[in-house]
C-alpha cells in the first residue's frame, strides 16, 4: 500500500535481515541486485520463491533516495523446471538400465557364439562363428562404454581398447607372439559414431589377423585415431606380409562393411603398403566428403 514501508508489509514476513542488508547497500551506492532469489514464509499459506531486482535511481534531487524494487514471483515456473529435471533423470536411469541389460545380453549372445566355435569341426563354421562373436562383442562394449555414460557419449579411447582386447582373447593363441595396441588422445564422441567406428576396427582387426600373419609369424596391429574438432583419422596398420601380388581378390562381407560404413560417415579410406604390412585409414574432414565413393582399392583381401 502506498505510503507503508516495504519492511511492514502483511504479517511482518518481509522484515527479513539480509533483505534489510541489501536494501541498505543499494540505497548508499555500495550495491546492485540483480535475481536474487529469496523465499517468502507466510504463517499458513504457500511459500513463495521470489526473485528480486533492485537499483538505486539518480535524480538531480539530493533530499531522498528512490530506489526501484522489481518483485518476480517464479514459483510455480520453479516446480515446472523440478519436475522436468526430475523426469530427465528418470528417464536417464532407464537408459542405464536399458543399455546394461542389452550389454549383459550382448555378452550372453558371444559366449554362446564362441562355445559354439570351440565345439564344431569345420574350419569354415568355426571362422564365422569367430567373427560373428568379434562383431557381437564389438557393439557389447560399446552398450557397456554407454551404460557408464550420462551423456550418450563415448570415451573412444577406452571403448577401442576394450574393444581390442575382447578381439585378442578370443582370435589370438600366444599374445606374446602377436599384439593388438590402441593409441591415441582421449577424445569423447557420439555413440552413434562409435558404433561405426568400433565396427570397421573390428572388421580391419580381424582381417589383419586372418590373412596379415599366416603359419604362426607373429608381429604388431596398431589402432590409432587422432580427433580434431568435427575431423577424425582412424587408422588400423600391422607388421604383416602385406597386400598380396596379383589379381585383387572379390570383395568379401568384411570389405562391404567397411565400405558402406565409411560411407555413412561420409568419410574416405586410404589403403597403404607399408614395409612391413598394410596400413588403412578412414578419415573424415569436414570439407570435401560428401559424395565421395569411399571404395576400399587395393586392400589386401577379401574379408
Amino acid at each position: 500500500m502506498p505510503g507503508r514501508e516495504l519492511f511492514a508489509l502483511g504479517a511482518g514476513e518481509w522484515d527479513i535481515p539480509s533483505l534489510r542488508s541489501l536494501m541498505s547497500a543499494t540505497a548508499s551506492g555500495d550495491a546492485k541486485v540483480d535475481a536474487y532469489d529469496m523465499d517468502l514464509v507466510r504463517p499458513g499459506k504457500t511459500t513463495r520463491r521470489l526473485v528480486l531486482n533492485l537499483r538505486k535511481l539518480e535524480y538531480a534531487d539530493p533530499r531522498g533516495v528512490r530506489m526501484l524494487l522489481t518483485i518476480a514471483d517464479e514459483t510455480e515456473t520453479r516446480l515446472r523446471d523440478k519436475k522436468n529435471t526430475d523426469l530427465v533423470r528418470e528417464n536417464e536411469t532407464l537408459l542405464q538400465e536399458v543399455r546394461h541389460r542389452v550389454a549383459n545380453s550382448l555378452q550372453i549372445i558371444a559366449s554362446v557364439l564362441m562355445q559354439s566355435a570351440r565345439r564344431t569341426q569345420s574350419d569354415e563354421a568355426r571362422t564365422h562363428l569367430t567373427n560373428a562373436h568379434s562383431r557381437v562383442m564389438s557393439v557389447a562394449a560399446l552398450q557397456q562404454q554407454l551404460a557408464a555414460s550420462t551423456l550418450g557419449s563415448v570415451e573412444l579411447k577406452a571403448y577401442l581398447t576394450k574393444l581390442c582386447e575382447t578381439i585378442a582373447a578370443s582370435m589370438i593363441a600366444d599374445p606374446k607372439l602377436l599384439s593388438i595396441e590402441v593409441a591415441g588422445r582421449d577424445a569423447v564422441i557420439e555413440a552413434g559414431t562409435s558404433v561405426s567406428l568400433g565396427l570397421i576396427v573390428t572388421e580391419l582387426t580381424i582381417n589383419a589377423l586372418k590373412h596379415g600373419f599366416p603359419e604362426g609369424r607373429g608381429g604388431k596391429i596398431r589402432v590409432e585415431f587422432d580427433v580434431t574438432g568435427p575431423n577424425w583419422i582412424l587408422s588400423v596398420s600391422d607388421t604383416g606380409v602385406g597386400m598380396p601380388k596379383g589379381p585383387k581378390a572379390p570383395a568379401g562381407l568384411g570389405t562391404n562393411i567397411v565400405e558402406a560404413l565409411a560411407r555413412q560417415l561420409h568419410a574416405r579410406i586410404e589403403v597403404v603398403d607399408q614395409t612391413p604390412g598394410t596400413k588403412v585409414s578412414i578419415i573424415h574432414s569436414a570439407i570435401g566428403t560428401q559424395g565421395y565413393d569411399a571404395g576400399l582399392a587395393g586392400e589386401k583381401v577379401a574379408v
